[in-house]
């Protein structure tokens, strides 16, 4: 693929991503908030994925999937959270 498809697939996630933190900061409930974090969340490790294979740099695929846990660990405990009020 060219650099342009890349750069035009960058902008448009960028964009949906800046969707869901307005979803986030109106949601009307707490799990309205969580899911659209949790998309946020993927999001930016396609992201980085994307710039991984633009700059042809292996180590930016091993932060994405670190991010991508991350990210997993946090809607799970989050959500625990939500629906128990404690995270034991």
């Amino acid at each position: 693929m060219s650099i342009q498809a890349f750069t035009g697939m960058t902008i448009f996630l960028a964009i949906l991503a800046f969707v869901c933190l307005y979803r986030a900061y109106v949601g009307p409930t707490a799990a309205d908030r969580v899911v659209s974090i949790n998309v946020i969340s993927t999001k930016v490790t396609v992201l980085i994925a994307v710039i991984s294979v633009v700059t042809e740099q292996n180590a930016f695929i091993d932060v994405a999937l670190i991010y991508a846990m991350m990210g997993f660990i946090a809607t799970i405990s989050v959500s625990k959270y939500i629906e128990k009020g404690k995270l034991y």
